[in-house]
């Protein structure tokens, strides 16, 4: 539909419309508040609820104990009512989460977003949001609450691990490709993705959930609202969501600078802007920035937020009275009913028809989906060390599994996957069936190291103490099954929750990094055995992992892989998948060099008198089971003028036996700027599989804009100077360096080029 025509329609639709029938379009309900206690639609409270119209439902499936077939009929149920039995017949957006897979009972669930970060595969990561928008679509949903592009500064934050990590440029690739995929090519199609959270919620004080976000606007612009540009301009994201905290004394709900001027104004972004859950209300309860509900509702109307989740509040009663008082003009709410009923148009919401229960099964975890999650989850592991311990060969003739991560299932997924996320499913106890603790089958460490070795080994395993606590008696049978074992392999790290439930997940901050002491004294009993120790971690954030490095002979991030989580550790062991991962995000070595972010300015990197400054395992890092060489890096031209492209060309080859992935890095440094500069900046990544002896060209296009800067009067410029290259294995390990000048300074206002290209050959 055109834009003219589009535009046509909806406001003639809105001339129709009463005061609440607009504002009802500005609401949610919950699907659950739609049902009697048998679950079954009612009609009664639908007369209660959705008399006006809707403007979204909140969680079909997504909700304790709804079947996903159950979900299809009360979605059918819900939009025959909103269409026949409203005066207006205008059908509801449905919602749903979607960050690491569908949030739905027996939905795919792939590694958790760090994890898919760690691959550096953007493409690949397009392949995971084009499987979760077919799940979603199976059930009638229409917008997903995610990607989230939150840049962790401080990993002490328990929502570093639904992040893409520390690096603008990684977490904007990632974005895009992300969104792209979720939304397909017609939205008819497709699911709005919903880019969140808007902005800088991953820098708070003291990196607690919620806390102020201390932060200059240069670096707001250049460095947390950068993914979220190339979201919305690049990947045309079709709805954003706002963040819970405020920055230098304005929430985020209430910032006419972040959601009307940056975001409409300046980006030209045409999608809805819906609210975080309850983060209208909390202006008044929390921020204190409001009297009462409808002056929150004034407020966060005004600055742009135009649909309230995740149920009716303050956009309810408080906002139809604040209309009538003169509190606000019906215009604004006319503006935000437009966008609503623009999306639901674009979404063909109007024309759609029932969904088909029974067909929910044929898109849902099919065997190619599972593969995709096995792969995605081996891509995403990082090898951290290895003194030359692994791969282990499958026909070893005894192995221990030790660890509380071992042989828990429920632990290998992340905070927004629905058997983390709904206590009734996470809630765990003993002697349970797999399938009776996880929403999806779900292989575990134990199950994938007894699936991957011969007939003939031995694996001895024991649990040895729980995520926080144990005993002395727990060690010491951990200790027995290891004294009869060759090799231990320990799988340790955290549990993701929410709102301390587990010690990683949104609401889970944590003070220290480093692993609980009870894993660690595990660790150092096993240590005394003399045996050789493979360190395999399950977790959401970087850990302060100083000893173990120490002490372990090899060690393994698997992150939260998902439901194949065991068969791709097993595979990267025993050496049937090449580990090709690579950090999205700093390791420090103890808790309190925090934060230690790779791109951060020269006068950052004061050592302290008992710790260095710089981390342990740097941003990039992941090693190979095989060797690659850098060499003939060219640089072209190396003089160049302010909107001229540079070309970067070098050749990588795989030195050693064994085929392999290695991840080429670009990074620029700008040597002497007019303002301070980071030490290093990615500008530009590719991960080149290569057999043994095999080399390849690779060739980088980097444009001039991805030089630029905001200088001291918030020009976006290129500034005139010379600019250090440099290609690496990661943000510390520089193989090859060189240098070109830009010869004059200008101000970047025309379109933007927001990635460099890449070709290999």
């Amino acid at each position: 539909m055109e834009e003219k025509e589009l535009s046509k329609k909806v406001k003639e639709l809105i001339k129709k419309m009463t005061l609440e029938e607009k504002i009802a379009q500005l609401q949610a309900v919950f699907a659950k508040n739609l049902v009697d206690e048998k679950g079954e639609f009612s009609e009664e409270k639908a007369q209660k609820y959705l008399k006006y119209g809707i403007g979204q439902i909140t969680r079909l499936a997504g909700e304790k104990g709804v079947e996903p077939e159950k979900a299809v009929i009360l979605r059918n149920k819900i939009q025959k009512f909103l269409k026949e039995k409203t005066r207006l017949g205008i059908p509801a957006i449905i919602h749903e989460e979607c960050l690491s897979g569908y949030l739905a009972k027996g939905a795919t669930t792939f590694p958790q977003a760090i994890g898919m970060a760690s691959t550096f595969e953007p493409e690949l990561i397009q392949k995971v949001t084009d499987i979760i928008r077919k799940q979603m679509k199976a059930v009638g949903v229409h917008q997903g609450l995610a990607p989230v592009l939150d840049i962790p500064r401080d990993p002490r934050w328990g929502r570093s691990e639904e992040t893409f990590g520390e690096d603008p440029y990684l977490v904007s690739r990632m974005a895009s490709s992300y969104v792209k995929g979720l939304q397909g090519e017609d939205w008819k199609e497709g699911i709005v993705a919903t880019i969140k959270h808007f902005t800088a919620y991953g820098i708070s004080e003291g990196a607690r959930n919620l806390g102020p976000a201390k932060i200059g606007e240069r670096e707001l612009r250049e460095v947390f609202l950068f993914p979220f540009e190339v979201a919305v301009k690049e990947a045309q994201a079709g709805s954003l969501m706002n963040a819970y905290h405020e920055i230098d004394g304005v929430p985020c709900a209430s910032s006419k600078y972040l959601l009307t001027k940056i975001l409409r104004w300046e980006w030209g972004f045409k999608g809805f802007v819906v609210s975080d859950y309850v983060a209208i209300r909390m202006l008044e309860s929390f921020h204190r920035v409001a009297r009462d509900a409808k002056e929150a509702a004034v407020l966060a109307l005004e600055a742009g937020i135009d649909i309230e989740l995740p149920e009716i509040d303050c956009y309810g009663e408080p906002l139809i009275q604040a209309v009538k008082e003169g509190l606000i003009s019906e215009e604004v709410i006319d503006t935000s009913v437009e966008r609503v009923l623009r999306a639901k148009f674009l979404l063909g919401l109007f024309e759609e028809e029932d969904k088909d229960p029974k067909k929910i099964y044929e898109t849902f975890d099919l065997p190619e989906h599972r593969e995709l999650a096995k792969d995605v989850a081996r891509r995403s592991i990082v090898l951290l060390k290895n003194n030359g311990i692994l791969p282990l060969p499958k026909d070893i003739k005894s192995i221990a599994v030790i660890g509380p991560n071992a042989d828990n299932p429920r632990n290998l997924h992340g905070d927004y996957s629905y058997t983390v996320h709904i206590p009734s499913v996470s809630e765990t106890l003993e002697g349970q069936k797999i399938e009776e603790i996880c929403a999806v089958p779900t292989v575990s460490i134990l199950e994938g190291i007894r699936y991957k070795v011969s007939k003939n080994t031995e694996i001895h395993y024991a649990k040895g103490c729980d995520i926080v606590d144990g005993s002395d008696e727990d060690i010491r049978k951990a200790l027995e099954e290891a004294k009869k074992s060759e090799v231990i392999i320990a799988v340790m790290g955290e549990e993701s929750g929410l709102f301390h439930r587990g010690i990683s997940g949104e609401g889970n901050d944590r003070s220290e990094l480093e692993l609980p002491k009870i894993q660690r004294k595990l660790l150092k009993e096993l240590k005394k055995l003399g045996k050789p120790i493979i360190l395999v971690l399950i977790h959401g954030r970087p850990l302060a992992l100083k000893w173990e490095d120490e002490n372990m002979d090899a060690i393994l991030t698997a992150w939260y892989p998902g439901e194949e989580g065991g068969n791709a550790v097993a595979d990267v062991i025993f050496g049937d998948y090449n580990p090709s991962g690579k950090l999205p995000i700093s390791f420090p070595a103890v808790t309190g060099q925090i934060p230690v972010y790779y791109n951060r300015k020269p006068s950052a990197f004061t050592d302290y008198v008992d710790a260095k400054a710089k981390a342990l395992y740097p941003f990039g890092h992941g090693l190979s089971y095989t060797k690659f060489e850098y060499s003939n890096l060219e640089i072209r031209p190396q003089i160049i003028n302010s909107l001229e492209p540079v070309e970067i060309i070098f050749k990588i080859k795989n030195v050693g036996k064994l085929s392999g992935e290695e991840v080429v890095q670009l990074y620029i440094h700008d040597e002497i700027a007019s303002l301070e500069r980071p030490v290093k900046e990615l500008k530009g990544f590719k991960k080149v599989y290569l057999n043994p002896g095999e080399e390849k060209t690779v060739k980088f296009i980097l444009y001039p804009e991805q030089l630029a800067f905001y200088d001291e009067f918030m020009r976006f410029i290129v500034e005139r100077g010379n600019f250090e290259v440099m290609i690496g294995s990661s943000s510390e390990d520089i193989k090859l360096k060189g240098n070109f000048q830009v010869k004059e300074t200008k101000v970047i206002t025309e379109k933007r080029k927001f990635s460099s290209d890449v070709i290999v050959e």
